[in-house]
C-alpha cells in the first residue's frame, strides 16, 4: 500500500505536549479548533486510509472513522483523576456486528511522545472469556502456530496479557495449554518509532503491524464473529 496519508504536522504534537501542561477546559476552549485542523481531521483521514487496508485482510474490522475515533474528552465521574482530556489520541477497530460487541479488535494511539500499536481483547466480560476459553481448549494447537510465526515474534513480539494464578473453573490443570487458559487478556502490542508520527510512513506501518496481527485477532474473533459475508464499506473512506 501507498500511503495518501501525510502524517501529523507538528504543531499536533505541539497541542498535545500543551495539553499535558494545561489540562482544564479554561485553556482547551480558545484552542478547539486548533485540536480540530490539527489533529480530528487529520486522524479522520488516517483512519479511513487504515480502513483501506483492513477491507483486504480483516474486512469484519473495517469502521466508519467517525466511530473509530476516540473522544479527547475523559469520563471523570469514576476517575480519582479529574483532568478533562485524554493525552493521547486513539483510534480503535473492532469486530463488527459481533453479539455485545464482543471479540477482538486494533488498536492505537500516539501521545507527545510515544506511538503504540495493539491487536487482541484487553476487557472480555465473563461470557467472553468464557467463549474464549472454549476456543483455546479445543484449538489451541492452531493458537500456538500463530503465535510462533517468525514474522510476528521478530516484529511485535509474544502474546501478553493478565494471567489468573490457578486454572479457571471448569478447566483441567493438567490441559497441555493450560498456560494460554489461564489468561484473562490476550493481546499483541508493541510501540513503533516515534517518528512515524510525523511521517507519510505512519499508516503503512501500522498496517503492516496490524497485518500481521491479523490471524491472532482473528482467531480470537470465532465465537463472536457474524456468520453473514462482510459488506463493502457503505462510507466515504474520510
Amino acid at each position: 500500500m501507498r500511503s495518501k496519508f501525510p502524517g501529523f504536522g507538528p504543531e499536533a504534537l505541539a497541542f498535545l505536549r500543551s495539553l499535558k501542561r494545561n489540562n482544564r477546559r479554561e485553556w482547551f476552549q480558545p484552542r478547539k479548533d486548533v485540536y480540530e485542523s490539527s489533529i480530528k481531521a487529520p486522524m479522520l483521514e488516517l483512519l479511513g486510509c487504515l480502513n483501506e487496508g483492513f477491507a483486504e485482510f480483516a474486512p469484519k474490522h473495517v469502521t466508519p472513522p467517525q466511530k473509530a475515533l476516540f473522544r479527547i474528552y475523559r469520563d471523570t465521574r469514576f476517575s480519582n483523576d479529574k483532568t478533562p482530556y485524554k493525552t493521547h489520541i486513539s483510534g480503535i477497530f473492532p469486530l463488527q456486528n459481533s453479539p455485545g460487541k464482543q471479540g477482538g479488535a486494533f488498536y492505537f494511539h500516539f501521545t507527545e511522545k510515544e506511538l503504540l500499536v495493539f491487536g487482541g481483547v484487553y476487557t472480555p466480560v465473563p461470557e467472553e472469556l468464557l467463549a474464549i476459553r472454549n476456543l483455546i481448549q479445543d484449538r489451541h494447537e492452531e493458537l500456538e502456530a500463530i503465535l510462533a510465526n517468525k514474522t510476528l515474534r521478530k516484529t511485535i513480539g509474544g502474546m501478553q496479557g493478565a494471567q489468573l494464578t490457578r486454572m479457571p473453573k471448569g478447566f483441567s490443570e493438567d490441559h497441555p495449554a493450560a498456560t494460554l487458559l489461564r489468561h484473562k487478556q490476550w493481546y499483541l502490542e508493541n510501540r513503533l518509532d516515534f517518528g512515524f508520527v510525523t511521517s507519510s510512513k505512519l499508516a503503512v506501518e501500522l498496517i503492516r503491524h496490524f497485518q500481521i496481527m491479523a490471524p491472532f485477532v482473528q482467531f480470537l474473533d470465532r465465537p463472536f464473529a457474524p456468520r453473514q459475508a462482510p459488506k463493502k464499506m457503505p462510507f466515504a473512506a474520510f
